[in-house]
């Protein structure tokens, strides 16, 4: 892998699937990425059905424009998407810089009313609330009650990459994220009392336990779309 190539894979890996909350690296839903002598970057990504929401296979195929293309040394990107109903209006699209309705303006697939900003929040709220339970989970396996989950803030916590990645969720939003912002909040950022802390953690868990079953289900149907030669 040459180093360039390199650095255009480690800019796919911030692309993540707004739903299912990873990077379409670990997803396995990068088909090919190529980079020419000339600086030229190609990425295909593929995904687990044909039908997948156009909104949001838009997102990752315009994220993942939008993180090539700031590779220093990257002199064009080429991202596409395959194999999807969609595929027209949405390489079409991000390679004018259309935005999302303007890449379905007059489709036959139907057009888009709206730019997708509010439904990438609303996702990255979602994950910032599964997040808290895995951070959090830990800590209520060694005994921790309610009384100390609401007084924990995020400066008490072991670094971890769940911790990380909660905290980089909680800043695109705005809500707390430093040290001293508490462990459990509210989506308006206000933290959890500790009289809120078993109904909060509930919620979490839900949300947590719904984003992996979405992402179990989408590998499922990505490995019989896309069988490993051999397997």
């Amino acid at each position: 892998m040459t180093a360039l190539r390199a650095d255009v894979w480690r800019a796919l890996d911030t692309v993540l699937d707004p739903e299912l909350d990873e990077p379409v690296t670990d997803l396995d839903f990068v088909e090919s990425c190529t980079v020419s002598g000339d600086g030229v970057a190609a990425v295909v990504l593929r995904l687990p059905t044909f039908f997948c929401a156009p909104n949001f296979s838009f997102l990752m195929v315009a994220d993942a424009y939008d993180a090539v293309s700031a590779v220093p040394g990257v002199t064009r990107a080429e991202v596409t998407l395959a194999d999807h109903h969609a595929s027209a209006e949405i390489n079409g699209g991000v390679a004018a810089q259309a935005g999302f309705v303007g890449s379905f303006e007059g489709s036959s697939q139907g057009e888009a009313t709206a730019e997708l900003d509010e439904l990438r929040r609303a996702f990255f709220r979602k994950a910032a609330l599964a997040g808290q339970d895995r951070v959090a989970r830990p800590l209520v396996d060694a005994g921790a009650g309610p009384d100390e989950l609401a007084g924990t803030v995020l400066g008490d916590l072991p670094p971890s990459a769940e911790l990380d990645r909660m905290r980089h969720r909680r800043s695109v939003l705005g809500l707390p994220h430093d040290d001293d912002a508490p462990l459990l909040v509210h989506a308006d950022g206000s933290g959890v009392t500790s009289g809120q802390v078993p109904l909060h953690l509930r919620r979490a868990r839900l949300q947590r336990v719904g984003i992996e079953a979405n992402g179990a289900y989408c590998s499922s149907l990505l490995q019989k779309r896309y069988p490993v030669a051999g397997s």
